[in-house]
């Protein structure tokens, strides 16, 4: 998390790092619950994508919630093909960190899932969560079809009302059709299982997100 160039301004495509054509090695399986991290995933199942700062402690949010089935991080919304942690870290691939959630519909639905993203984070802070500073901290929600999309847009307009209220200011969450996803490194992969001592940055601003309101 520490150590590396951080940059305020997402890189275009002409601008970022060229990266690789090979994919990082398929990750192991979930440290905690022993399920794989890559698809095919049991039918009912459903994926979303978030990223509220560093993904460390986002993605123990995410597996701790009930209806998930299955948590990964990994990188998404830049230019970069295939980026590694280092380059991510840079500025220069445009990437922002981020937790693949499939879950369970039947037991967990988008919206409760978008609560836990709003009230895990400050969403108002622009390139940064709380100390961590550059691109790969900003907030994003990637959404998986339409439903998901004017879901996601709805949560972000009810919970800036409530933030405009405690004094936040604007959210800059950014909220977008699913991009390209990469895994990070396994040793990211349930880093906080692994390393319970180990780093976490997730701070809310507790605001709470009116779920029952998004539609």
């Amino acid at each position: 998390m520490f150590g590396l160039t951080r940059k305020s301004e997402v890189p275009d495509a002409g601008q970022a790092l060229p990266g690789r054509n090979e994919a990082m090695p398929d990750p192991a399986p979930h440290f905690v619950n022993g399920r794989s991290l890559l698809p095919p995933y049991p039918d009912q199942m459903e994926q979303a994508v978030f990223g509220l700062g560093c993904f460390w402690g986002a993605e123990r949010r995410f597996w701790q919630t009930e209806g998930v089935w299955v948590t990964a991080v990994g990188y998404a919304g830049g230019a970069t093909p295939n980026p590694s942690y280092r380059e991510v870290c840079s500025g220069r691939t445009g990437h922002t960190e981020a937790v693949h959630v499939v879950f369970d519909p039947g037991v967990i639905d988008y919206s409760t899932l978008l609560r836990v993203f709003w009230e895990s984070h400050n969403p108002t802070q622009g390139m940064r969560q709380g100390n961590d500073i550059g691109t790969q901290y900003r907030s994003a929600i990637y959404t998986f079809g339409d439903e998901q999309l004017k879901t996601a847009e709805a949560s972000r307009a009810a919970y800036q009302s409530e933030l405009t209220k405690a004094g936040y200011g604007a959210i800059t969450t950014e909220v977008a059709p699913a991009p390209d996803w990469f895994y990070a490194e396994d040793y990211h992969q349930q880093y906080l299982a692994k390393n319970p001592g180990g780093y976490c940055g997730l701070g809310g601003t507790g605001v709470t997100c009116p779920e029952g309101q998004l539609v």
